[in-house]
């Protein structure tokens, strides 16, 4: 299978693997447990967090873990305030997006963040938000769907200077560009272990100190009192070594899949009648959205699912569902074009042949419609 899904989910790393195992059979004790097989299990978290911490130049004490990308997103909008006013932009992830609706229903004030016709934020928009006077603002580092990469250090000096709190989905934008959450300058960050390629069921919130966090869950002392529950040891250790392995790899990482991203543009352009979304904006070095006149996407992902390739029609959270993009949508894309898209998710084990061989079946799709 030739696999292009990666802002889905990546594949576990074999290094990722080998460094979990131990924790899956020998190293097995309750790291909340006092003698020496718990202290060690203990002393393995602690390892995790200081590797995690250095992918994003954070501090260790500044990483939260959680069971993944979703929780981590809700537990830092939950730090909104009792009936607070939040703002986020309308091409949220469904884990930031459906978390804000739910705090509506509990009598917070939603406003929504527009974005132009290449899913960039203006800066207009952030400054247009001081005369609500939100609680809190969270902007997505990296659209999932486009990849578009927004720009979070510029929009935080507006905010922080009239004492706005500010939080970031991160999730996709981490291991493919640098991160650093003291450059972002923002006050929560979410990650998650397996975009990657660490284990699924393990991500983690970033948040600074000051910042007041009103749990989800009660009944433990682990994650300072934050996020009780005995710790996914061996996911943890793995979204350790995969934070380590990303920290060192970063550059290569980058600059090998945005060779793969150019050549696949410029085999895409060729096509009559394709618009490759947000093409002129910033964007990660692995992600193509693009859309075909004519062409109805769900048909397309069938089609080169029969012929062996994996590809998605947007964010995994809403598939399945027969609704336009919510990110095509806010960025005005016509509904036609918007039901024909597909993207194309780049990973480190993805070649060139891969590239064309897609091409090839893309071409043959359209041909024979």
């Amino acid at each position: 299978m030739i696999y292009f899904d990666h802002n889905a989910s990546t594949p576990v790393d074999e290094r990722v693997l080998d460094a979990m195992l131990p924790f899956l059979t020998t190293f097995h004790g309750n790291p909340s447990s006092l003698y020496r097989h718990g202290r060690l299990v203990r002393s393995a978290i602690d390892i995790a967090r200081e590797q995690i911490a250095t992918l994003i130049s954070a501090s260790p004490s500044e990483v939260l873990f959680t069971s993944g990308g979703t929780e981590a997103n809700n537990l830092a909008l939950n730090s909104l305030p009792p009936s607070g006013k939040l703002a986020i932009s309308s091409i949220e992830h469904p884990s930031v997006s459906d978390f804000a609706k739910y705090q509506v229903t509990k009598g917070s004030i939603l406003h929504k963040i527009e974005v132009d016709s290449s899913g960039v934020i203006p800066l207009y928009t952030i400054e247009n938000l001081l005369h609500l006077k939100p609680d809190l603002v969270s902007i997505m580092l990296a659209n999932n769907e486009t990849g578009v990469i927004q720009n979070i250090s510029q929009f935080t000096k507006i905010l922080k200077y009239n004492n706005i709190a500010i939080h970031t989905d991160a999730i996709q934008a981490v291991g493919k560009i640098n991160v650093s959450f003291e450059q972002l300058g923002v006050d929560l960050l979410t990650l998650s272990s397996h975009k990657i390629y660490g284990p699924k069921g393990c991500g983690a919130l970033i948040y600074k100190k000051e910042q007041a966090l009103t749990p989800l869950m009660l009944g433990g002392n682990q994650e300072k009192y934050i996020r009780p529950g005995t710790e996914n040891v061996p996911a943890i250790v793995g979204f350790g070594k995969a934070a380590e392995l990303a920290t060192i790899e970063l550059e290569q990482r980058n600059n090998y899949l945005e060779s793969l991203r150019v050549k696949l543009e410029s085999e895409l352009i060729k096509i009559p009648n394709i618009s490759i979304f947000s093409r002129e904006a910033q964007r990660l070095p692995n992600t193509v959205q693009f859309g075909i006149a004519g062409i109805d996407g769900e048909m397309l992902l069938m089609h080169l699912d029969k012929n062996g390739i994996a590809v998605s029609s947007g964010s995994a959270c809403k598939s399945g569902t027969e609704e336009i993009s919510p990110v095509l949508k806010a960025m005005r894309v016509a509904p036609e074009i918007a039901k024909s898209a597909i993207r194309i998710s780049l990973g480190m084990n993805n070649t060139v042949s891969e590239l064309d061989h897609f091409i090839d079946k893309l071409k043959s799709h359209i041909n024979h419609n």
